[in-house]
């Protein structure tokens, strides 16, 4: 038994403490070498590799981290298909469009109309009348038909109900129409590594709007989250954290399939990708180049501080502009209200009533939009009277910053109307579009100016294997 254990423990070694991953690159690389006991074919005068020069290469990092990252590389292509891009802003699309109606869905006061979550068996709407008469059971129970509705029919329960439901189905249709293509594409190997990374995370997003979809309409149906006897509502934190939600999906969705769509149209011409790109990295265009990503954010908070003054109706108060009352702003008294602090030594007023207080709310969103107004004419401005700018700047930035340009003005016209004619329908729900199609603007001009620094150096790779080729040949 001894001299068997001993005749099998040569191959055994070899077998347990061989790096395979070693080997297969080893013979990619090479026609032919000796790796600890396995040979193949090596050209002419290649050397063997040493049990030392193996030791001392598996104990650095390094080469381990690099074996990784082949590994991951061969796995996922360099740069992701073009229909990864038309999903993406397909997706997009159909984000934009729940965002308007799920203010639409708002306006109509439909929001609260059903009052559970059930995923899946809420798919389908009521049947028949036994169906109906349950869910206007449950709705009669809530705050906002006991005060609100109280004299509502079920004719007038099923048109609301109808809102809330299509508003549900379409969030449940945008989160399978974007998982089911995600996971094909990844399994296909249809997209990069870092785009795999984006989708997940953006899936992730999806997931967490539906929670807080819910988690906003469960705050509407608790007496306790409300002042008593006040008109029933959404808490306006809960409204705006599922509104920036949205709009982050959305904005994560154009973004990508831009990239996706840019990178293509870089790669089609390296040589002219290489010019275009050391001129959008030249000091003389830093300055225009952190001010549009400025200006992005800026137009994100705006939008959100518009959310809040939907969740408090402050829209609905000061229906004037410029003026607020008698003068630009409300007194000082009124903005600063000592009711809206819940501390005894009222360290809290500041911020309370910058987010519960209406007036202060709706002043808030008027300077924030006052401020974008004036930063969008501001750069533009800077893009004509500038010397450098006009000769430096490429003409598809200037195109994006004339497109920026209109979307706010249009905005502004917008957000004035909404306000002086008492928030009607058509136009509160075109002032929401507004707000995320003037992001929209933003961001294409962005990715028109910032420089796409995985997309540079893909190009350089490209440019450095088609002068290997051309040495060789010389």
């Amino acid at each position: 038994m001894l001299s068997i254990l001993r005749e099998a423990a040569p191959r055994l070694t070899r077998d347990f403490f061989t790096c395979r991953h070693i080997c297969r690159t080893s013979l990619t690389n090479h026609s032919s070498t000796r790796l600890l006991g396995y040979k193949a074919s090596l050209p002419s005068g290649a050397e063997l590799l040493s049990r030392t020069q193996i030791s001392s290469a598996i104990g650095k990092p390094s080469r381990i981290l690099d074996f990784g990252r082949e590994s991951k590389a061969k796995y996922f292509p360099e740069t992701s298909e073009k229909s990864v891009a038309y999903w993406l802003l397909g997706s997009a699309a159909s984000v934009f469009g729940i965002v308007v109606f799920g203010g639409l869905t708002r306006l109509t006061e439909s929001g609260l109309s059903i009052t559970e979550w059930r995923p899946v068996t809420g798919s389908l709407p009521p049947r028949d009348a036994s169906d109906w008469d349950a869910e206007f059971t449950k709705y009669r129970s809530s705050p906002e038909f006991k005060l609100l509705n109280p004299r509502m029919t079920l004719e007038e329960f099923r048109s609301i109900y109808y809102m809330e439901w299509a508003h549900r189905l379409w969030g449940r249709f945008v989160g399978m129409s974007f998982l089911l293509p995600a996971a094909y594409f990844i399994a296909r190997r249809k997209v990069s590594a870092p785009m795999a990374g984006k989708i997940v995370g953006i899936a992730g997003l999806i997931g967490c709007q539906g929670f807080l979809g819910w988690w906003m309409v469960k705050s509407g149906l608790k007496d306790d989250l409300f002042a008593p006897g006040s008109h029933p509502r959404v808490s306006q934190y809960r409204l705006t954290a599922h509104l920036g939600t949205a709009f982050l999906c959305y904005t994560a969705m154009l973004w990508n399939g831009l990239s996706i769509l840019r990178e293509h149209k870089l790669l089609a011409d390296p040589q002219a990708a290489t010019k275009l790109l050391e001129r959008l990295k030249s000091p003389e265009l830093r300055v225009f180049r952190r001010s549009v990503g400025a200006l992005a954010v800026l137009v994100f908070v705006t939008a959100m501080s518009g959310g809040l003054v939907a969740g408090l109706d402050a829209g609905l108060i000061y229906n004037e502009f410029p003026y607020m009352g008698t003068g630009l702003t409300p007194p000082k008294s009124e903005l600063f209200s000592d009711f809206y602090s819940h501390t005894p030594d009222k360290s809290d007023i500041w911020w309370r009533n910058a987010l519960e207080n209406p007036s202060l709310v709706q002043l808030d969103h008027r300077i924030l939009a006052t401020t974008t107004f004036t930063s969008v004419v501001s750069l533009w401005a800077y893009t004509k009277m500038s010397p450098t700018l006009r000769t430096m700047l490429p003409a598809a930035c200037k195109k994006g910053m004339h497109g920026v340009v209109g979307f706010v003005g249009l905005q502004i016209a917008l957000g004035i109307s909404t306000l002086l004619y008492l928030v009607p329908l058509p136009l509160a729900s075109a002032h929401q579009a507004g707000s995320l199609a003037l992001l929209s603007s933003v961001i294409i001009l962005g990715g028109r100016t910032w420089v796409p620094r995985r997309a540079a150096r893909i190009v350089q790779r490209q440019l450095g294997r088609a002068r290997v080729p051309a040495k060789a040949l010389t």
